[in-house]
């Protein structure tokens, strides 16, 4: 991912002051989440003036500018990297769904929340909101080539340090040596917020705490000349301290002044960024683009006493810095030679796994594909809650370690939504892996609301692709159903369901589930129209052979710029694995016919015109075939999605809630797309569609017409948003509101 961010053989440039006879210059940056974007400001303007870097320190976001300012990275180089990271994935432990499977991907764009759980004594990665292992990902792949144990001040381009705290002793830890990735990690473990880092009997936290500007490590490590970089905005008043997240960055904040007063005076330049209003968290890519031009503004407004410093290091306007390059492997290295692979904090039979499922005995080289398969298969297939792969570098390439944290006890997943249709509604779900020699994982789902919904699952992960399945789902629903626009009854059932899923091939774009499904329906009551109370619904039992395929290469889950979507499924539906029962309207058996046989499918398209207009085109319809159709399977219409209130429903324009329609129903749909700002989206939708009794008489009826728009905004809690749709069928216009991921 972070391959194509850096600049072709940049790095940064610093004189050999041995060489010449000047002053060493050290770099010191300081503290302040989000806010450290304004170091790489200020680095470009120092850069600019041809000023010498000979050591850098750092705390906490200054640590990690600092870190990869020592390795060879340039400001430059910095800049892009840190605009065209996806900064809400990487502050989060959420994986990165375009390495999931197809499931996994569905389940992390369904939930809110979810987290790893561990439980004993020796959980040693709780302790804080966030895990952080992105962020130990991404360090990974920065400082590949700098992640064994080495001496900053001898192994760097740039000798270094960082400050972080022990809450043990209430001590502070300055890293001179060690893993480079680990020691930032630690100096940035914002209390609470990041779980803390443990190395022996030290607990690490964000070293602000203790040496929010750590000048005087500068001086230490031999800096004749400092220049600092802060990021303090305007003091806070009490108004301005309300909320929780508020409350803990103010006391942050008045404990990170310790020594502050001391290392400014120590300062040959001091500079303080202002952040205007950015927060810790302000991690947007406005934010960003601010944040790294207020840094170049305030470095700007030194410059004439940035060239006076120029005469006290002791070189003139003609100096240009020697440029180096790192003698490591770096993350521009496409490929590596791997030498050997060891596993460390790992089960003989995880080990096993992983050899097996990537023919480990064949590979003979690595790259941050390989690297990210390989860490993700740790914790999706073996269950565990970090994972890290390192690269050692040895004589002939890499010594790839693959090290592993706790095993996951609980997978915590939530989910809440709103709708102006079912209103309130709250999914949870409990996964729970099995200590086995073949991974295997149990979910236990809930959903509360209108439409209860309970459901268990085990799900078996060979070596191989198939992941077999075995499922009990229960429902409890009450649905109304419209004719026209018009409310004509509503129907209250139990569901019981059980399914048995011997093909089951989940990979990351495509899935196909290939077994038998038994269904019994129980009627509870059904009250509205005379016409409807005379069909009368006996309790049944069904089975059904499935076969389901899914296709999913779209960027986004919920508002799509490229890529495609397909859906197929064939039922074929009896009653004893071969019929299906005859009844009257009244419900009594009059014999038996063959099964009925359902075909169902939907493909979208989307085309990008410019960079927030996209088109897409979809297509979708299900047939039904069989001389008896049971009303509980009859093809229905309605709503935004496929499946929300029944699974064979189909969305229309248009047209809210549900209807019942033909048994051969096809439909065309047309959706322009655009975004607005960064996360707003105005979507206009209209749909075309056909039903009959017969395939051959489908355009025998008059097509169905339907129009929409609608307003959203993409939150973190899912899409935000209202749609107004009118329909030549119902002859109504509808409004809907949706709060949330659609489950």
């Amino acid at each position: 991912m972070i391959i194509a961010l850096l600049m072709t053989g940049t790095a940064n440039a610093q004189l050999d002051s041995t060489a010449v006879k000047r002053k060493k210059v050290g770099v010191v940056l300081s503290g302040g989440g989000a806010k450290g974007m304004a170091h790489i400001g200020v680095l470009k303007v120092l850069e600019k003036a041809g000023i010498p870097v000979d050591i850098v320190t750092g705390t906490s976001i200054g640590s990690i500018v600092g870190g990869l300012y020592a390795i060879g990275y340039n400001a430059h180089s910095l800049d892009s990297m840190v605009r065209t990271q996806d900064w809400t994935y990487v502050i989060t432990d959420k994986e990165d769904l375009r390495n999931q499977s197809y499931l996994d991907r569905k389940k992390m764009n369904t939930y809110l929340f979810s987290t790893g759980l561990t439980f004993g004594k020796n959980n040693q990665t709780g302790g804080g909101l966030i895990k952080g292992k992105n962020l130990a990902e991404l360090f990974q792949k920065l400082f590949v080539g700098y992640t064994d144990s080495l001496d900053f001040n001898k192994d760097l381009k740039i000798p270094f340090a960082c400050v972080a705290t022990n809450i043990m002793d209430n001590s502070e830890v300055v890293f001179h040596s060690g893993r480079l990735p680990q020691a930032i990690r630690a100096s940035m473990s914002i209390p609470a917020a990041f779980s803390p880092v443990r190395i022996g009997d030290m607990v690490l936290v964000d070293g602000g705490l203790k040496n929010n500007y750590p000048v005087d490590v500068a001086r230490e490590m031999g800096a004749e000349v400092i220049i600092g970089v802060t990021l303090n905005g305007k003091p806070k008043t009490a108004e301005d301290v309300t909320g929780t997240m508020k409350i803990v960055g103010q006391i942050i904040d008045v404990n990170c002044v310790n020594k502050y007063a001391e290392n400014k005076a120590l300062s040959d330049l001091w500079m303080n960024v202002n952040p205007h209003g950015y927060s810790t968290a302000s991690f947007t890519s406005e934010a960003i683009d601010s944040l790294i031009r207020y840094g170049e503004e305030e470095a700007m407004s030194h410059w004439d006493e940035i060239i006076a410093l120029k005469e006290r290091i002791g070189i003139d306007d003609s100096f240009r810095p020697t440029i180096h390059y790192p003698v490591r492997p770096n993350a521009m290295t496409e490929r590596q030679h791997v030498t050997s692979f060891t596993f460390e904090n790992m089960t003989p039979q995880a080990e096993q796994f992983l050899k097996q499922k990537f023919h480990l005995s064949k590979v003979d080289s690595i790259d941050a594909k390989l690297e990210q398969s390989l860490t993700t298969s740790m914790r999706m297939d073996l269950f565990y809650l970090t994972a890290v792969c390192q690269l050692v570098p040895d004589d002939n390439g890499v010594r790839v370690v693959l090290s592993a944290g706790d095993r996951k006890s609980l997978q915590l997943h939530a989910g809440v939504r709103f709708d102006s249709e079912e209103y309130a509604a709250v999914l949870l779900g409990l996964g729970i892996p099995l200590k086995t020699a073949i991974p295997v994982e149990t979910d236990i789902t809930l959903r509360l609301g209108k439409r209860l919904m309970a459901r268990g699952e085990i799900t078996v992960h060979p070596r191989f692709f198939t992941r077999p399945t075995f499922s009990y789902t229960f429902h409890r629903n009450d649905v109304d159903v419209y004719t026209y626009g018009d409310l004509d009854y509503n129907i209250r059932y139990n569901q019981s369901q059980a399914e048995i899923l011997p093909i089951n091939f989940d990979l990351r774009h495509f899935n196909l589930q290939m077994g038998l499904r038994w269904d019994f329906f129980h009627y509870r009551n059904k009250l509205g129209s005379e016409m409807a109370k005379q069909v009368t619904l006996k309790n049944e039992h069904f089975f059904s052979y499935r076969a389901r395929m899914a296709f999913n290469s779209e960027d986004n889950w919920n508002f799509p710029t490229r890529g495609a979507r397909f859906n197929a499924e064939y039922a074929y539906l009896t009653n004893d694995f071969a019929q299906l029962n005859i009844r009257d309207i009244d419900g009594n058996k009059q014999g038996k016919t063959a099964g009925m046989s359902s075909v169902s499918a939907d493909w979208r398209m989307s085309f990008t015109i410019g960079n927030r207009f996209t088109l897409q085109p979809m297509f979708y319809g299900r047939l039904l075939f069989g001389s008896v159709v049971p009303a509980v399977f009859g093809n229905t219409i309605g709503g935004e999605w496929f499946g929300h209130y029944v699974e064979q429903q189909m969305p229309f324009a248009g047209i809210g809630n549900m209807e019942y329609v033909h048994n051969q129903f096809v439909a065309a749909q047309l959706q322009a797309q655009q975004r607005i700002g960064k996360s707003s989206y105005v979507l206009l939708r209209v749909a075309g569609g056909q039903q009959s009794g017969k395939v051959k008489e489908l355009f025998d009826y008059r097509t169905m017409i339907g129009v929409q728009g609608a307003f959203y905004y993409n939150t973190i809690v899912g899409p935000v948003g209202a749609t107004l749709g009118y329909s030549n069928h119902t002859k109504k216009a509808y409004f809907f509101i949706n709060l949330g991921y659609e489950f």
